[in-house]
């Protein structure tokens, strides 16, 4: 008996989560798109340099090691996951030879066994020279093709010593190729303005990020961030737009994604057709790609064709950022198709030695719906308001009592 009434309990509980649910999510969801799972290739520098000790008191390449393990086991189910080497198996003197080739892939691109990827990670010992650039033409080989998320994150103690390929252009060439492709860069050598400038570069050309690394824990957490993002980003390879610094010049968007470059103090513009009935949906991140200073912001703002300001979404911080985003909406009252203005801008600066070109990567999002999916009564985060709402909350209540009644009548 009592399990027929917690039966009983639960119909009803689920007949009043189908219809309040049916009010707060009035558009039905649309079906996901499949992708390939999202891609993480670490590229450990195992150069002779990384014997120094000098982080916790051990060498650079333990406490590598030890941020790896640690990292390895917390790789979430379906990221794919890989390691290659620079510097790992040559130690001799011929540097513009053998040395400038010495990468390898150590734990190919795919499903992570974790005790055979801490075993490769075991056998290494700081060997040889630093071929950056060409250790990252390697590693994009490694993640192959498809329309996942694809990171390669760079952990090393120094600078290239090659020079050919130049990393910061093997970097910039990776991002011209629009493969949808980030670089992130982690550097182990304390206050090394010749490293940071490098890996800084490296980072600011695919929008990622730089980090300089002062401990073993400090590596094992942003390694554990960076591969959470991995796993958490769903991609669609954005395309590449030019906005404009008046409305009059910018390009006209349609739905869809897109990516931009910002400078410091620059306003970027850009043009959306909406027609009568639809809402658009817009927002905009910006990735702070090099180092800066603590405070920033965004703001997106849309406007009018006679430039009023017809709705606006901001946000700011301080502190540690990788991105910082804001969106907005606004459903048309117009009776005809109406061209708007979309302009973002944003509040990031750094210190005077950071470099300013190109600008800060910036990624538009724009959506068009119809205004019926966004009835009035359904506030922006999906909640309910005004009496509408109350009349049902009502009615579903009262509709669950009664059948709560029978149900007991039937099991007396």
């Amino acid at each position: 008996m009592i399990i027929g009434r917690r039966v009983a309990a639960v119909l009803c509980g689920t007949l009043a989560a189908l219809m309040t649910g049916a009010l707060a999510a009035p558009a039905a969801a649309e079906p996901v798109r499949e992708t390939d799972p999202p891609k993480v290739n670490f590229v450990l520098d195992v150069s002779g340099s990384m014997a120094e000790r000098d982080i916790d008191g051990d060498t650079r390449m333990n406490a590598a090691k030890r941020a790896f393990n640690d990292v390895i086991d917390f790789i979430p189910e379906g990221v794919h996951f890989g390691i290659r080497t620079l510097g790992a198996d040559y130690p001799g003197d011929d540097r513009l030879g053998r040395g400038c080739v010495d990468s390898s892939q150590l734990y190919p691109v795919g499903p992570v066994d974790r005790t055979e990827a801490k075993t490769a990670v075991a056998t290494l010992a700081p060997t040889g020279w630093t071929p950056i650039g060409y250790a990252l033409q390697g590693a994009v080989r490694d993640l192959g093709d498809g329309d996942g998320m694809r990171r390669i994150v760079l952990i090393t103690d120094g600078e290239d010593s090659c020079g050919d390929p130049e990393p910061c252009e093997v970097a910039r060439e990776l991002a011209a190729a629009g493969i949808g492709l980030t670089i992130d860069t982690l550097g182990l050598t304390p206050a090394d303005s010749a490293v940071r400038e490098q890996l800084g570069c490296i980072a600011e050309a695919t929008g990622g990020t730089y980090t300089a690394v002062q401990d073993t824990d400090q590596l094992a957490d942003r390694l554990k961030q960076i591969v959470e993002r991995t796993a958490e980003v769903r991609v669609e390879t954005p395309t590449v737009v030019d906005g404009a610094d008046e409305c009059a010049d910018a390009p006209l968007l349609g739905a869809g994604v897109y990516s931009d470059r910002q400078e410091f103090g620059e306003h970027r513009r850009y043009r959306v057709q909406v027609a009568p009935g639809r809402e658009l949906r817009a927002s905009v991140s910006v990735a702070a790609d090099r180092p800066m200073n603590r405070d920033h912001g965004v703001l997106l703002r849309l406007l009018a064709e006679d430039g009023r300001e017809l709705v606006r979404g901001s946000t700011a911080g301080h502190g540690r950022t990788d991105v910082i985003a804001t969106g907005l909406r606004h459903p048309s009252d117009a009776d005809s198709e109406e061209t708007l203005c979309l302009e973002v801008s944003h509040a990031f600066s750094a210190p005077d030695d950071v470099q300013r070109t190109p600008g800060m990567p910036v990624e538009l999002t724009v959506d068009l719906v119809a205004a019926a999916d966004t009835p009035s009564d359904v506030a922006a985060f999906g909640l309910a308001r005004g009496w509408i709402p109350l009349l049902v909350l009502t009615l579903t209540g009262l509709a669950a009592g009664i059948l709560w009644g029978l149900i007991r009548r039937v099991l007396a």
